[in-house]
């Protein structure tokens, strides 16, 4: 897993569950899930799934911010 270090809020994106309305920021990463904060949505991998539901992989998330 890589960390987004462009430093740019800019560049970080939010993506949500379309079941739980659960959010990945990239600034904040999901350190439960071994994604330390900073980590690009591009570095979470395919197969992962929604930590609050367990119903979504990453492929159903919804871009909602930049």
């Amino acid at each position: 897993m890589r960390a987004n270090t462009s430093g740019e809020r800019g560049d970080q994106v939010t993506y949500r569950c379309p079941v739980c309305d659960y959010r990945y920021d990239e600034e904040r990463g999901e350190p439960r899930e071994g994604f330390p904060a900073g980590t690009a949505w591009t570095a979470v991998p395919d197969d992962w799934c929604c930590p609050d539901c367990g119903v979504r992989e990453k492929v159903d998330f919804e871009l909602v911010g930049r």
